[in-house]
């Protein structure tokens, strides 16, 4: 008689991509803050501009494909638009004269920065710091779009100080998400609740009768 046969699942492990795809934030929000605040001349927006295309851009989009990877559809999304919106503001003050400023650009980071909150908003109820990191880069794309749409000097540091404020958190996101991953275990506070705080206690295991219904194994999604 033969034995019944069970479900086994068999996961791939792969590192969450978030603090990779945050500290490529934290670099270029910087070097363009720096710009915004005069603190470096406008013509090293270059520099900012090739920063963000060489270095920001291809990290975070490979924090997209590994969010898409490990089913994380706050790193699958929030990373995907920051890479895009990157490209096109590095590509853009590449090409631009210094200090100029773009209606369309503007436009566009008006856009990219309401895009962002939709990630973030998915990430409240799970992890509240990489929600705050979400919403923070919304706003910063906001304000320069506005500054980009108006040339309001006022708009212009507005942007450069949020600008430096988001680097900030990013930076803590990356350490507090290194540490539990290389300790196993919170040590720098995240916010985690609900799935979030399941997922590291390890009190949400997966019942074999849920996989029908998850995605990949469903017809459609």
């Amino acid at each position: 008689m033969s034995e019944p046969v069970g479900t086994r699942v068999v996961l791939r492990p792969i590192a969450t991509p978030l603090p990779l795809g945050f500290l490529a934030l934290a670099v270029s929000t910087v070097l363009f803050s720096a710009v915004q605040l005069g603190w470096i001349a406008p013509a090293e927006g270059r520099i900012a501009a090739l920063t963000a295309l060489a270095a920001t851009v291809p990290l975070q989009l490979l924090a997209s494909v590994m969010g898409f990877l490990t089913r994380d559809p706050v790193a699958a999304t929030g990373m995907g638009v920051l890479s895009g919106t990157w490209a096109v503001v590095g590509f853009t003050t590449l090409t631009s004269s210094p200090g100029a400023v773009s209606d369309g650009l503007g436009v566009f980071l008006v856009t990219a920065g309401a895009a962002m909150f939709v990630p973030a908003a998915a990430a409240v109820g799970s992890k509240l710091v990489p929600a705050l990191v979400m919403a923070l880069a919304g706003t910063r794309f906001l304000i320069t779009g506005i500054y980009e749409l108006t040339g309001s000097t006022g708009w212009k540091a507005s942007a450069g100080w949020v600008g430096l404020a988001l680097a900030v958190v990013a930076f803590y996101a990356a350490l507090a998400l290194e540490l539990e991953g290389a300790r196993q275990r919170t040590v720098l506070p995240l916010g985690r609740h609900g799935q979030g705080r399941a997922a590291v206690d390890g009190n949400s295991p997966m019942k074999p009768s849920d996989l029908r219904g998850e995605a990949g194994v469903r017809p459609q999604l």
